[in-house]
């Protein structure tokens, strides 16, 4: 291990009083539980999002249904509702990882998300919380009453304790279950690869009973029953997560993250002239390298990568240190940790910037294909016709089917054959998702032209093609195979990559991406639709389909998609993965 200056004296002096610090915090040399909290997590973070998902669902229908809001105001509240709550998340990290600690803000967060789910279960239950209900005779004629102001300040105020919660519990709640495994050893890296891919399974399951069982709940039977169970479900899951209070391993919050990001930029600064050593291997003790007075476990070693940045760790005269060995002026010297963090938040960031374009290829897919199944053949058999907007349940069964079978079948076998734990590494795992997702929209792209052929040649009076909605099946097969390889590989690889300190703000940049990239999918139609269908020709986005070449925007999306794999495989082949040892 590297120390913090080049005194023998001083450091062994260091080195005594880590382990006498050891020694005397029993908590350090504490076993993490591992899978034994995870029951605790997992239940928490599954009933939770049977609540959340749950009500976001059919969320739009709600408003217009009970708010007698017309579909652009219900669709506009939602989208900026979604755009905000996909952008808290990193505040909700930023205080997580540098004052609360993720069990606070899980915690704290929850208790807001129950308070929103109970005043969506007001406005749904009392009369005179939401507009009078209006039949679909008056809806035809516009005679319905409209809400008041006092409706939506109503629905906003719980839009906001919503968001709170979200943007706290989605940051945090994956990196504290990872936590709760050491990664310093090839269980606790076994462990932590499995609950990615059962976390995903549990979340695909959750999904598959909110488009079914919860939404026909809501629509058939009652939404004040509905919201009643989304906040029984908020209510289970947040004495579920107190449950495990006493089995979870704990990772104090180091401080103002920002600050120490801030502390490496000016002391590398300030000492931009200086020299570093020619072989820094060879001369750690140049730098300095204090032991660990948290409950990290985590310790980075210095790398070569940025680096103009370890002269921030440089020790130039031993008047920069203190008598105890620490730093006098932490803007002037900073230790290696802190450096080799803010080198992994950089390192991750051409990364991050790949998972915003390609998620846009399988957003627009869940858009588009409905439209597709409208145009088709969706009787399976001749008393049963599958409802359009129920296709991409296709996708979310083959998740639930194919992840286990992934995780317990294909990558042992992987893994015997390129020596490598879990089989592939996480940047290959992603690398797997881009192509699937190219694949997807291709294939998307050659069943539309066929289909728009059939419809334009045998089709009904309403245009209807004879080819059966099944040929839809292998676009959402490789949206399936995008999820279980590009999701899962970008959560694991940001959860991995990221220091234990930044772990939570890693994870909010997935919220965040989800964001940029509705914004920039929304960007792409508009350009479409305002560049095409000139001259009199239509509009590849028409609203009728067969009029429109709805292949030829499925086409430009795969080639978008392509350069951004270029893109990530250019930067993936660059990258090294963090090497840590054990404090």
């Amino acid at each position: 291990m590297g120390t913090e200056c080049s005194n023998p004296s001083l450091q062994e002096k260091l080195l005594d009083e880590e382990s006498l610090l050891v020694e005397s915090n029993p908590k350090t040399n504490e076993r993490k539980p591992g899978w034994k909290a995870m029951p605790y997590i997992l239940g928490n973070d599954t009933v939770e999002r049977l609540a959340t998902f749950g009500m976001q669902t059919n969320f739009v229908v709600y408003l217009m249904k009970v708010y007698n809001m017309d579909q652009v105001l219900a669709a506009n509240i939602m989208n900026t509702w979604s755009a905000i709550s996909n952008v808290i998340p990193l505040f909700g990290a930023f205080v997580a990882d540098a004052y609360l600690g993720k069990f606070l803000t899980i915690a704290i967060s929850s208790l807001a998300s129950l308070m929103g789910l109970v005043i969506f279960m007001v406005t749904a239950w009392f009369p005179q919380f939401h507009p009078a209900p209006c039949t679909t005779q008056q809806q035809e004629v516009g005679v319905c009453i409209g809400h008041t102001d006092f409706h939506l300040l109503l629905l906003i105020f719980g839009l906001f304790w919503l968001s709170i919660g979200t943007g706290g519990i989605r940051p945090c709640s994956i990196p504290f279950a990872i936590d709760q495994f050491d990664l310093t050893t090839s269980e606790g890296r076994n462990g932590s690869t499995r609950f990615y891919s059962f976390y995903y399974t549990t979340q695909t399951f959750i999904m598959l009973i909110n488009q079914t069982l919860l939404v026909y709940i809501e629509d058939s039977v009652s939404w004040t029953l509905g919201y009643w169970l989304f906040t029984l479900f908020m209510l289970i899951s947040i004495i579920v997560f107190f449950a495990g209070s006493r089995v979870y391993a704990y990772v104090k919050p180091k401080g103002s993250i920002l600050s120490s990001i801030a502390q490496v930029l000016v002391a590398a600064r300030h000492k931009k002239d200086l020299h570093l050593p020619s072989s820094e291997d060879k001369h750690i003790e140049a730098f300095y390298d204090p032991p660990f007075h948290h409950d990290s476990e985590r310790k980075l070693p210095l790398t070569k990568e940025f680096r103009f940045l370890n002269k921030a760790a440089l020790v130039v005269e031993e008047k920069e240190l203190n008598s105890d060995g620490s730093s006098k002026d932490p803007w002037r010297l900073c230790s290696i940790q802190q450096v080799e963090e803010l080198k992994c938040m950089l390192k991750i960031i051409p990364i991050w910037l790949t998972s915003i374009i390609v998620s846009i290829p399988i957003g627009q897919l869940s858009i588009f294909s409905i439209s597709q199944a409208l145009k088709m053949e969706r009787h399976i058999v001749p008393n049963f016709e599958i409802h359009a907007g129920s296709v991409t349940v296709i996708s979310l069964i083959a998740i639930g089917i194919f992840l286990p079978f992934y995780d317990r079948v294909i990558s042992p076998l992987l893994e015997k054959i390129t020596k490598h734990e879990q089989g592939l590494t996480t940047l290959q795992r992603i690398g797997v998702g881009h192509v699937s997702g190219i694949l997807a929209v291709v294939v998307a792209g050659l069943v539309e032209k066929k289909r728009r052929d059939l419809a334009i040649s045998m089709g009904d009076s309403n245009g209807v093609s004879p080819m059966s909605v099944m040929w839809l099946a292998p676009q959402f097969l490789f949206i399936a195979c995008f999820h279980v390889f590009g999701t899962v590989g970008h959560t694991e690889f940001f959860n991995k990559e990221s220091p234990d300190s930044m772990r939570s703000i890693s994870n909010s940049l997935m919220c965040l991406n989800v964001s940029v990239g509705s914004n920039l999918s929304t960007f792409i139609v508009n350009i479409v639709h305002s560049y095409t269908g000139k001259q009199g020709e239509a509009d590849w986005l028409d609203n009728d389909i067969n009029k429109g070449r709805l292949e030829y925007f499925y086409f430009i999306i795969a080639g978008l998609a392509v350069l951004n794999m270029c893109y990530f495989i250019f930067f993936a082949r660059r990258y090294s993965y963090n090497a840590t040892f054990t404090v």
